[in-house]
């Protein structure tokens, strides 16, 4: 436990960012799954239509901080490459 008071408020501040983060991981990782969804059903359209959604979540956690630049570059290029070989 925390002794001092600025020590305290710092517990504090992490359990908020804590919850804020968790929050935002949460809701790129439903944007993920929709693709993922999309591309098991063999859906291109619905898809492209996700990725697209999923790419700017993706990104927006980025500038959050939430996930790192590479991570997000990677994930996206994968559920790309994958979706570009649905359409073809």
């Amino acid at each position: 436990m925390a002794n001092t008071t600025s020590a305290q408020k710092m517990v504090r501040k992490i359990e908020r960012r804590t919850a804020v983060n968790k929050a935002r991981r949460s809701r790129v990782r439903t944007y993920l799954r929709y693709v993922e969804e999309a591309i098991a059903a063999g859906d291109h359209d619905a898809a492209r239509t996700a990725l697209r959604t999923a790419e700017s979540e993706m990104f927006r956690a980025v500038s959050n901080g939430v996930v790192s630049k590479n991570t997000a570059a990677r994930k996206v290029s994968r559920l790309s490459s994958r979706v570009k070989a649905l359409g073809a």
